[in-house]
């Protein structure tokens, strides 16, 4: 799970975002960009001026009340957001959060100003992982400023898109951030069906026992679950704002799209929890699998070395049996001139009786076992 990298509150040699620096893909040479991605001031849902500099985008705000500024930034130093927290009177708590980074998503309200923190995702396909990126975004009576620590996502789209739509852009800065929503949200569709093309292959790995498939259903449900931190708190959030739009202008129909909004992250949010059902499922499928393969591993060894303890009892047999002829040869091949029966006549015969019936004996012993 991506995150980009960071720094500590003071430290003007700062080079990225805090949640920069827990990626383990990241790197330090991100291309470089100006902090200020784009700097406008917009009236009557039109772009009315570019400010060169934050200083004249306060005073083109000041100039005309009635505007919005729309401010975005990417990856800002520490001293860029203090001077706009003063500008704009941001509170202290939320400035923080923006140069501290790697909060959770979450909104809260100081006075007149909201303070939003999304996190836009992408699917990394080859190394099967999703890499998030962290937005702030304030949102006060007549600005908004978004404040980027990662390439996602692309809100220039999104504010191509609201200045080729002035009724929508006319309705203010709560209109602006419903457009950052449904971006961010939007994002998220990319990402689940990656998900969903893996979980496929893993299931057929599973099938066609791989032996590898157990890390993969089990480092994906990690990515899984890192989603779902970053979506589910999205439908809570849009209803918060949906509970306060009579108090901060938000028509009507600016509250349809928000529920649409609400409606396509719950619809993440099922996805996403099916997802972790089946890999459940999956791994427990697979777990099965693997132990069904090794009973039917065990069962041939077992075959197998009773096969093998059946021969050795055959063999132990024939081998008691010839050995008993082999004795009473020796013990009457050892030559001595005393012995009872080397001088009797009868002897030899009576030898070889011996050792037919000490033979037919031991086969019928071991017949009757099934030793033979």
């Amino acid at each position: 799970m991506a995150r980009m990298k960071g720094f500590r509150r003071g430290d003007s040699s700062r080079e990225g975002a805090p949640e920069h620096s827990m990626d383990p893909r990241a790197t330090d040479e991100a291309p470089y960009r100006p902090t200020v991605i784009d700097n406008a001031i917009y009236r009557d849902g039109k772009r009315v001026d570019n400010p060169g500099s934050l200083a004249d985008a306060f005073e083109r705000l000041k100039e005309m009340p009635d505007s919005l500024a729309w401010i975005g930034l990417y990856r800002p130093k520490e001293w860029e957001l203090v001077k706009l927290a003063e500008e704009f009177e941001l509170h202290e708590l939320a400035l923080e959060d923006a140069i501290v980074g790697s909060q959770r998503p979450k909104y809260d309200r100081y006075g007149d100003t909201l303070f939003v923190v999304l996190r836009a995702a992408v699917y990394l396909d080859d190394v099967e992982q999703v890499a998030f990126g962290e937005l702030h975004v304030f949102v006060g009576p007549n600005f908004v400023l978004t404040v980027r620590h990662a390439e996602a996502p692309d809100l220039q789209s999104v504010r191509k898109r609201m200045e080729s739509d002035p009724d929508l852009l006319r309705q203010g800065p709560q209109a602006v951030l419903y457009a950052i929503l449904d971006a961010v949200v939007d994002g998220y569709a990319p990402v689940v069906a990656g998900l969903q093309k893996d979980i496929e292959e893993i299931e057929a790995q599973v099938f066609g026992g791989d032996p590898a498939v157990s890390r993969r259903v089990y480092e994906l449900s990690g990515e899984v679950i890192e989603f779902q931190r970053a979506t589910a708190p999205l439908a809570r959030m849009i209803d918060g704002f949906i509970a306060g739009a009579a108090k901060y202008g938000v028509n009507d129909e600016l509250q349809s799209y928000l529920r649409d909004v609400a409606d396509h992250a719950i619809t993440v949010n099922e996805r996403l929890a099916g997802f972790r059902q089946m890999l459940q499922d999956i791994l427990l499928v697979n777990s099965t699998l693997v132990t069904q393969a090794q009973n039917s591993e065990m069962a041939k060894m077992t075959e197998a070395s009773i096969r093998q303890g059946e021969e050795v009892k055959k063999i132990s047999a024939w081998a008691a049996i010839l050995f008993a002829p082999t004795l009473v040869g020796t013990i009457y091949g050892m030559n001595f001139d005393v012995m009872p029966e080397t001088h009797w006549t009868f002897g030899y015969p009576f030898a070889i009786l011996l050792m037919a019936a000490v033979c037919l004996v031991l086969y019928m012993v071991f017949k009757r076992r099934d030793w033979l």
